[in-house]
């Protein structure tokens, strides 16, 4: 069975791939200090607890912390007896090279969105990803991923709003019942949501104009949901989406081994 390790800057998420289809996930607080024994202890611990038997033959990860490759690494090699893919390194090809500035280093996990959206839903294609940083992915007719846009992550901007404002306080992410707040949190939580709904629609309908040809806009990331009901410009929410690309890279390589 694969293992597919996906590592972003908040959280790291560990799914098992059977063939056909994912038949456990479990996410665990990114840390780069985070030892291969550890990692082992943690994972082997909840395969027990959930009663899923998975004897891992293969393992792929993208990681946009380049600091936890090396124990991941090392837990996959040690505990599975098996070498991993390492999405963003020269051996791990892709479906199609992005084409973007030359020296340029794509973030791993945007070049795992664009093979899994191309997947699903073909080229001319705006993938947006509500992660620690929000990122507009775009994908050619072809699949290739040729740039995009990064925009601070949502909750990163309330804690930078908290931070620099003291008498602002820690508020959730929800879409408020109306627009004009009539108290702080509701004011908060209005130019917040709203004003993410304002950024996603400008930045799609300026790419879009510059692209000029249709485009498809999927959303993934947890937040997606969430945003979506303050807007109609998402043809898809796709909540696998990462997890599904790193299950097609990893075919990729050994069809073409």
């Amino acid at each position: 069975m694969l293992l597919a390790i996906d590592c972003g800057n908040t959280n790291t998420v560990f799914s098992i791939w059977n063939g056909a289809r994912f038949i456990a996930t479990w996410r665990i607080a990114t840390d780069h200090r985070r030892t291969a024994d550890e990692y082992f202890v943690w994972l082997s611990s909840l395969m027990m607890l959930t009663g899923t038997d998975a004897k891992v033959t293969e393992a792929i990860i993208s990681s946009t912390v380049p600091r936890v490759v090396f124990n991941l690494r090392v837990l996959c090699d040690r505990y599975f007896g098996c070498r991993p893919q390492v999405v963003g390194k020269p051996e791990c090809r892709l479906p199609v090279p992005p084409r973007v500035d030359l020296g340029t280093t794509v973030g791993p996990d945007r070049l795992v969105n664009t093979a899994a959206g191309h997947d699903r839903h073909g080229g001319n294609l705006i993938v947006v990803d509500f992660g620690t940083a929000t990122t507009f992915d775009v994908v050619d007719h072809d699949g290739a991923y040729v740039g995009g846009v990064i925009a601070p992550g949502v909750n990163l901007s309330l804690e930078a709003l908290h931070m620099a404002a003291a008498a602002l306080p820690h508020i959730d992410v929800a879409k408020p019942e109306k627009v004009i707040g009539t108290n702080t949190v509701a004011c908060m939580q209005s130019g917040v949501y709203w004003g993410y709904v304002g950024l996603i629609e400008g930045i799609v309908r300026e790419v879009r104009r510059e692209r000029d040809r249709p485009m498809k806009v999927i959303a993934t990331g947890g937040l997606a949901s969430l945003f979506a009901q303050g807007t109609a410009l998402f043809h898809a929410i796709e909540d696998d989406l990462t997890m599904h690309g790193l299950v097609l890279i990893n075919a990729f390589n050994k069809d073409t081994k």
